[in-house]
């Protein structure tokens, strides 16, 4: 079973940007779809981008044109490029293969503030 740990997380100002790292062991991460989720405070966790095992993506309408998400087989890792940052932007970003596996990483905190 893949094993997935993200990371790239911090604080940014409104207009910044921020790369996330998930980073897989245990299988390849090119077998398997891989999401990028976030959970804001109160909030449900949703999906905000994946990409499958042949490439396609996805994207959420709520980033869509701002983010983008990429693979690098090589070093069995999934990025999300994250551009034009909002506020509403902020949330702990977590990867899990879609649909997600029961086991939930720690994520990583993006804090989108002046």
């Amino acid at each position: 079973q893949v094993q997935l740990v993200e990371s790239g997380g911090g604080l940014v100002q409104p207009g910044g940007s921020l790369r996330l790292s998930c980073l897989a062991s245990g299988a390849a991460v090119n077998v398997v779809t891989i999401g990028w989720y976030r959970q804001s405070p109160g909030k449900r966790r949703e999906l905000v981008a994946s990409i499958a095992r042949l490439g396609s993506t996805f994207y959420s309408p709520a980033v869509r044109g701002r983010f983008s998400v990429s693979r690098d087989d090589a070093n069995n890792t999934v990025y999300l490029q994250m551009n034009s940052l909002t506020p509403q932007d902020t949330a702990v970003y977590y990867c899990n293969t879609n649909p997600p596996m029961p086991a939930w990483g720690q994520g990583t905190q993006v804090t989108v503030s002046s």
